[in-house]
């Protein structure tokens, strides 16, 4: 008898770690990213003509802000209160089923320019068309509108009631899941990736190759801190966010195994990095 109620507190404490894991990341998530973004609003960062990088990681901090209010929700909800938002009502399933998709995508993408854009700062001269301002906010509003409208059909087509009063996320007219988690495993995961090291490492390779020219020293660019800032955010990226992507995508089970929960933990972990990672470079 003692052994079954061990077993059972043991069972009890683990789901409550699952629960309050992801309602933690939400409240401190939340914080740090607003904190982030107020402060890259503040004058020391307001010149950004000269720095238009601003831009991504302002966009970045609002997008990794929404990522904590979907899946990662859901975790917490569904052990402490029961349901899901995705399932909870038809408006909430068509709007939570859209986020899910759309900030991941586009968190992901901004991250990719922002790698492109040091790429091009290392290894031009001068500014090209991506390194101005306007063409910074041209290229983020182009990233938001192609993911918002990529992502749409869960706004019209998907979630709709079962005979018995259930909601069902999918579609009646095609079949979302898994076929979306595959989809958004080579979006939201493995071309940003594959792309995040090409950049880097050419990165990384023109700053080796320049860091005792005139050019790096008059442009201030701290070679060691950058370099080590640049591989850490994509190693993070692999380890943090691609398992979780794998499960969803080959892996799922319903309910949600506690090793789909730990992972996607650890993904939504990664998009409340940014903070101390910006602070301990700067």
């Amino acid at each position: 008898m003692s052994n079954n109620t061990t077993a059972t507190s043991v069972k009890s404490s683990e789901a409550l770690i699952v629960a309050y894991y992801p309602f933690t990341l939400i409240i401190v998530g939340t914080l740090l990213n607003l904190l982030t973004f107020i402060i890259l609003c503040r004058p020391t960062f307001k010149d950004t003509k000269k720095q238009p990088i601003i831009h991504y990681m302002r966009t970045i901090a609002i997008f990794d802000i929404l990522m904590l209010y979907g899946w990662n929700l859901d975790h917490y909800l569904q052990i402490v209160h029961g349901y899901i938002l995705l399932t909870y009502s038809i408006a909430t399933c068509k709007i939570f089923g859209f986020l899910n998709y759309f900030a991941s995508q586009s968190s992901a993408w901004l991250r990719v320019f922002i790698c492109l854009d040091r790429y091009l700062s290392a290894s031009r001269l001068h500014r090209t068309w991506f390194s101005h301002q306007k063409s910074v906010l041209i290229i983020i509003t182009s990233i938001i509108l192609f993911f918002m409208l990529f992502n749409l059909h869960f706004l019209i087509f998907t979630c709709f009631y079962r005979s018995n009063g259930s909601i069902n996320p999918n579609s009646q007219l095609y079949k979302i899941y898994p076929l979306w988690d595959y989809i958004n495993l080579g979006l939201y995961n493995c071309a940003p990736f594959i792309l995040m090291i090409i950049f880097n490492s050419g990165v990384i390779y023109h700053l080796i190759r320049h860091r005792h020219t005139r050019i790096i020293q008059n442009s201030r660019i701290q070679h060691r801190a950058i370099s080590i800032t640049l591989v850490l955010t994509t190693f993070l990226f692999l380890i943090m966010t691609i398992p979780a992507t794998i499960v969803a995508a080959f892996f799922f089970t319903t309910p949600t195994t506690a090793l789909a929960k730990i992972l996607d933990s650890a993904l939504y972990t990664y998009h409340i990095t940014s903070f101390p990672l910006y602070f301990i470079t700067f």
